[in-house]
């Protein structure tokens, strides 16, 4: 059967369910009843279905077909809303969608604040938030599976992306709190070389704090699991502030005095040199800014 049902029977259909009365929709469109009253006939008409029970004398109400219909006529109205949201949106110039992609490792509350405001600013903007390991940021830029990325500098950035560096984020030297430099006071490069060393892998990545002290290593691909294998005590390593502070490592960590310590993290927004960044993502990376500024 060809549809034949509009999106003004639509409308009429949610109102009447919704007050109970085809005369007050009338009113508020300023239509007559009987208008009313036959567009939403011609949807009955048209679906095979009743959808009001019409009692002389007595409110419309919903059979059990209009009861089951009416939350997809709503859904279907909200998605007419969001289609004429976007395409004015377009019409301004702002991205329908944005998506962005960061390092796992990146501070939690700042990037979680910048996307409150930014549903806020553009409530219609649809966003894509992915996290992931080192490299994975870049990657998905290259390959044109995300707009915006936030990650950690380093030297062997792909020539296809832009770069700008938003602020820094603090790196301390970390062991469990059984390991035996726990129990030391202020530690010089040789005595840590006698314990084993976590780094950030892969050495060829250009991260600061790549280069090994002990002549034992272990890598990984991601902080966090540094972290992991921090906490069971299988060496020391350099950590981001932010890291160390996470709840579930806070109290198994401790805080080194070290002579010597990596150079802070530089945080930087990335995207493709043939894809300029539109005004969400532009006040995005403004409001991650302020916002990791304020954590310094």
């Amino acid at each position: 059967m060809a549809q034949q049902w509009n999106l003004e029977q639509l409308r009429l259909f949610v109102a009447v369910a919704e007050q109970r009365s085809f005369s007050a929709v009338a009113r508020v469109q300023r239509k007559a009843q009987s208008a009313v009253s036959n567009a939403i006939a011609l949807l009955e008409a048209d679906l095979g279905v009743t959808l009001f029970e019409r009692s002389s004398g007595r409110q419309p109400r919903l059979t059990e077909a209009g009861a089951a219909l009416v939350e997809d006529a709503r859904e279907l109205l909200r998605q007419c809303e969001r289609l004429d949201g976007r395409a004015l949106a377009l019409l301004r110039g702002q991205e329908a969608q944005l998506r962005v992609a960061q390092d796992e490792a990146m501070p939690y509350q700042p990037v979680i604040d910048s996307l409150d405001e930014l549903a806020q600013q553009f409530p219609m903007l649809e966003v894509q938030l992915a996290s992931g390991a080192q490299g994975d940021v870049a990657r998905k830029l290259v390959e044109r599976r995300a707009d915006l990325g936030l990650l950690f500098h380093h030297e062997r950035m792909p020539q296809a992306l832009e770069r700008r560096a938003l602020g820094r984020v603090e790196m301390v030297t970390v062991c469990a709190v059984n390991h035996p430099l726990a129990q030391l006071g202020r530690i010089n490069r040789q005595q840590l070389a006698r314990h084993r060393q976590l780094l950030i892998a892969p050495q060829e990545s250009g991260y600061p704090g790549g280069e090994p002290i002990s002549p034992q290593i272990w890598r990984a691909d991601s902080f966090y699991a540094m972290a992991e294998l921090l906490m069971r005590g299988l060496g020391w390593a350099w950590l981001p502030r932010h890291v160390v502070q996470y709840p579930t490592y806070h109290a198994q960590m401790v805080e080194l005095s070290c002579e010597w310590t990596p150079p802070a993290l530089v945080v930087e927004l990335v995207w493709r040199r043939d894809e300029p960044l539109g005004p969400a993502a532009q006040w995005l990376a403004e409001r991650f800014a302020v916002h990791l500024r304020a954590i310094g």
